[in-house]
């Protein structure tokens, strides 16, 4: 595992690139989804929430930068059909796909293993797994085309070493974990395939797995979605790497 490095990333450093970002309605999904903007990307942004999506396009817009393509899409509720209409709609509309992002997620329950049901474990799975699985799958002759392409599947703590009551969640990125390095194997030297654990994030999931917490004390979103830059630019030439966020220098 490394840290991501504390990098100044040029502001054209995305330019013209075709970056589809998932979980861009609210917290780090969103946050990243500026950034890249700034950096001059074209978006393909996917969120449950249509009107989350929607008041960040303006946002993009307000500031001059390329408009967004947004797509209302639920992981929970979306079938394998679902995924293939939006990948033939992306076809339809792009000749290539420089970077996959993968943000969106569910905490599910933290309980103990013997309270924990499966319709609980399959439904963190879906959102948290399959999800990235079924997207990413469908998105690679898109990547393929692309020169020098980055996906990125966001991790976690415990997808990498597990803790109690954590069942439905830390399985789920532990999945993760194992799809990137499959992917960054079987694809080393046509497409760069990292996966990232931001740490404790002020962000609706973190609240709810830590109610008592100060979120003050907290990094914001917008602190570390230069990481995901970093990870989608050409600064980062590494592949099959376990990132842990970037070390704070104050």
């Amino acid at each position: 595992m490394k840290h991501v490095p504390y990098a100044n990333i040029s502001e054209d450093s995305l330019s013209s690139k075709n970056i589809l970002i998932t979980g861009a309605g609210s917290g780090i999904g969103r946050a990243v989804a500026k950034i890249a903007a700034k950096n001059d990307a074209n978006l393909i942004l996917l969120s449950k929430d249509i009107k989350k999506l929607y008041s960040l396009q303006d946002e993009i817009c307000d500031e001059g930068r390329n408009e967004p393509l947004i797509v209302e899409f639920d992981f929970l509720k979306a079938s394998e059909k679902d995924y293939k209409k939006l990948a033939d709609s992306l076809y339809d509309n792009y000749e290539k796909l420089d970077g996959l992002v993968h943000i969106a997620g569910v905490l599910g329950y933290l309980s103990p293993i013997i309270n924990t049901s499966l319709q609980q474990l399959k439904t963190v799975m879906q959102v948290n797994f399959e999800s990235n699985f079924l997207l990413t799958q469908l998105s690679l002759p898109l990547l393929l085309k692309a020169k020098n392409p980055s996906v990125i599947f966001t991790s976690s703590g415990v997808g990498r070493k597990a803790r109690a009551f954590w069942t439905s969640y830390s399985i789920s990125k532990f999945a993760v974990e194992g799809l990137m390095q499959s992917l960054a194997d079987e694809y080393e030297k046509d497409m760069r395939v990292n996966s990232y654990n931001p740490g404790p994030i002020r962000t609706q999931m973190r609240a709810q797995a830590f109610p008592a917490e100060d979120p003050n004390t907290l990094r914001t979103p917008s602190e570390i979605a230069i990481d995901y830059l970093w990870l989608l630019s050409e600064e980062c030439q590494e592949t099959g790497i376990m990132y842990n966020y970037h070390e704070r220098t104050n």
